[in-house]
């Protein structure tokens, strides 16, 4: 039996891993038990946000210091999913999620968190986001389930999953060796894995099956979707990164997770409804005792293509000024942040097919 381990650190800059190098030296994590990170950089979040890759980098960089192994095998072991974009309120942050054998005073009959991670193979340019890229993510899903212990599907709370885009480059090799990427442009390439990748979830979780899509039904037909999907995008990866979230009783200790698809960016009633979820009471914010038993909040959102939320006109589309993806990120941060007391909460944009359309989802780690 495992036990999970979560912690919330904060970065001066997009290399700052100073937090977590003083929790391995003095021995409160210990680097070997690091399976995954989840944080939000202060880029731009598009295609030419390196402040990604930057922290991998730092990251791996110091991991080979205190594990003793190359940075390029960690890479290719440790899943860091990162969003660009921290708008507003939000508070640039990372969440270290840690597995270790559970002592025997720990053991119990209740759910626990329970986490499993899963690597692709790498993704063809001419792949991306067509049902081969699909199919690639649903395969890593189900790898990262059977990795966590997870037995029900109904117990899958949150899948992380960061996939590869086309570029430039990427596009210009395919097409050298007589392959069509879906497209050469890679702001629509991010669109269309971000897709790719919602829908992979929804197979590996049954919520559709393999007759249920097509190559045509991404980015198209919205009323194909998983609540339990965080999918980004970017050049820093090749293959298909996956972290899978739940609650298992082949996990012990106190943290659990609970999940609330969001209907649009104004629904703060699935921000009070998933802390209650977990016996948080919002009054109409957080308490601080409450909120130190938090450990991660994780959301998804997306500008309503339909260009109103709850009948009344939105311009997040129409901003040739400001990205409507950093528009959503700072309005639904805004909004979070506001209930849980803490600018440390991983806002994601981009939520193409991940929770109901125009909405997203918010999911909770918390000490019960």
């Amino acid at each position: 039996m495992k036990l999970a381990q979560v912690f919330r650190l904060s970065m001066a800059h997009p290399g700052d891993l100073s937090e977590l190098d003083r929790l391995i030296v003095d021995g409160t994590v210990r680097a070997a038990d690091i399976v995954a990170i989840i944080g939000k950089t202060e880029g731009n979040g598009g295609v030419n946000d390196f402040t990604r890759g930057y922290f991998t980098q730092t990251l791996m960089t110091l991991l080979s210091q205190h594990l003793n192994r190359p940075p390029a095998q960690l890479i290719r072991e440790i899943p860091c999913v990162l969003s660009g974009g921290t708008e507003g309120v939000m508070s640039p942050h990372y969440s270290v999620f840690c597995s270790r054998e559970a002592k025997p005073a720990l053991r119990s009959a209740r759910s626990a968190l329970a986490i499993g991670t899963a690597f692709s193979e790498p993704v063809p340019a001419e792949e991306v986001g067509r049902r081969a890229h699909v199919e690639s993510v649903a395969n890593a899903v189900r790898k990262a389930i059977a990795n966590a212990a997870i037995e029900r599907l109904d117990d899958v709370h949150f899948v992380q999953v960061k996939c590869p885009c086309v570029t430039v480059a990427r596009a210009a090799a395919a097409i050298a060796m007589d392959k069509q990427p879906l497209t050469s442009d890679p702001n629509k390439s991010m669109a269309f894995a971000r897709a790719a990748g919602a829908l992979g979830v929804a197979l590996a979780l049954g919520e559709i099956g393999p007759s249920d899509f097509t190559d045509a039904s991404l980015l198209s037909d919205f009323f194909i979707q998983s609540p339990r999907a965080s999918i980004s995008s970017g050049v820093e990866v090749e293959s298909n990164e996956v972290v899978v979230l739940g609650n298992s009783p082949n996990w012990a200790g106190s943290l659990h997770i609970a999940h609330r698809p969001m209907i649009d960016a104004l629904d703060i009633g699935a921000v009070v409804d998933v802390l209650a979820d977990l016996d948080i009471a919002a009054k109409p914010q957080v308490s601080a005792g409450d909120a130190a038993r938090i450990r991660s909040v994780l959301v998804k959102c997306e500008p309503d293509r339909r260009g109103k939320i709850r009948g009344h006109r939105h311009t997040m589309l129409d901003d040739t000024d400001i990205n409507a993806q950093r528009h959503i990120r700072g309005a639904v941060a805004g909004l979070v942040a506001g209930v849980i007391g803490d600018g440390r909460i991983f806002v994601s944009g981009g939520a193409e097919h991940q929770g109901p359309d125009g909405g997203g989802l918010i999911a909770v780690i918390a000490e019960q």
